[in-house]
């Protein structure tokens, strides 16, 4: 595996498991760094962050929609959350943005100038655009809550 990819994924993998632990109090843990392949799947969300600079490309958060709707619940203190409306496709959003701009710090203090997009949710149906066959894929596991892709896609 390409050692700068790996490198690239772990300030995410930290932010997240941080943003995750501050935001929802659990505290995840480090599934297996894989390849995995990128495809569409049906019941999933893909929270898409884009990145420009010494970086070039996207890291995607991927869940099930069960798993974003039991952290929107969480985010907004246990209120439950039965379908991926606007309001939690909005949540779920800045919980990609609070992510990718701790993680935009975190390679800033290695010497790694990146700007990073706003982040774009899109359901697994609706995924399209060019992407590569395969992603350095790291999982977070939250006891309770279910599992969050971590991808890194970077040309």
């Amino acid at each position: 595996m390409d050692r700068m990819k790996a490198e690239i994924i772990n300030p995410f993998l930290e932010s997240a498991k941080l943003v995750l632990h501050q935001l929802i109090q659990i505290s995840p843990s480090t599934g297996t760094l894989a390849v995995k392949s990128v495809k569409p799947v049906a019941d999933h969300i893909w929270i898409q962050i884009g990145m420009t600079g010494q970086l070039s490309g996207n890291i995607i958060f991927g869940l099930h929609e069960q798993v974003a709707m039991r952290i929107v619940s969480a985010m907004m203190g246990g209120f439950t959350i039965t379908e991926m409306d606007d309001m939690s496709r909005s949540a779920i959003s800045e919980l990609g943005n609070m992510i990718s701009g701790n993680a935009g710090i975190l390679l800033s203090n290695q010497g790694v100038t990146v700007d990073i997009t706003p982040p774009s949710v899109v359901h697994g149906q609706d995924f399209t655009g060019i992407m590569p066959d395969k992603a350095l894929t790291i999982p977070l596991l939250m006891d309770g809550i279910g599992e969050l892709d971590i991808q890194v896609l970077i040309s």
